[in-house]
């Protein structure tokens, strides 16, 4: 499938978050300067997400992904957009993908996530459909356990970067940028 689309991002953020928090608008603006136009919509009611306003949020800003086509998600936004892609019944094929602080099983550390965790997220097939994928995740993660992220990329058929000291990849873990990702990137 060859596409004559211009490149474009889109990043999801995750629980409790805004599209201005932590690393989400400096990757926007660093691939805005590389002429990637990059969208970071706002999930509704991030401190109480549900699947359904979720899944349309990301699918309106996803749409149908191409080759030219980057999706980058933060911890739930990888779920969300996981199971976006499991959903779509149109042929697809994405560009890249990169998880951070991605899980599709519940979180000890976020009980209140379980009722929108429930059931993972069917993700065979999906590698095959993906250009080039990456899973990041730090080695000191108090929200999600690292044999989660780790599992993850096992089903995917890859492997994990570990971030050294990276926490969640929150601001206030000290994580404003993320240049590991813009590399995959680029």
């Amino acid at each position: 499938m060859t596409s004559t689309t211009a490149r474009r991002a889109v990043i999801i953020h995750g629980y409790s978050a805004t599209p201005q928090d932590h690393w989400f608008g400096w990757l926007a603006e660093e691939l805005g300067t590389l002429g990637i136009a990059t969208a970071v919509p706002a999930m509704p009611t991030p401190e109480a997400p549900e699947p359904g306003p979720w899944l349309r949020t990301a699918g309106d800003a996803i749409g149908v992904p191409d080759e030219q086509t980057t999706v980058v998600a933060h911890s739930l936004g990888c779920l969300t957009v996981l199971r976006y892609l499991a959903a779509l019944r149109t042929p697809w094929r994405l560009g890249a993908l990169v998880l951070v602080a991605g899980f599709v099983d519940p979180c000890p550390a976020l009980p209140n996530l379980d009722d929108y965790i429930s059931g993972g997220c069917p993700v065979n097939g999906l590698a095959e459909r993906i250009d080039r994928l990456a899973l990041f995740r730090s080695d000191a993660d108090d929200y999600v356990p690292i044999e989660h992220t780790d599992r993850l990329a096992a089903s995917l058929d890859t492997t994990t970067v570990v971030v050294p000291g990276a926490g969640h990849f929150l601001g206030s873990d000290g994580v404003t940028t993320l240049p590991q990702v813009l590399d995959v990137l680029i």
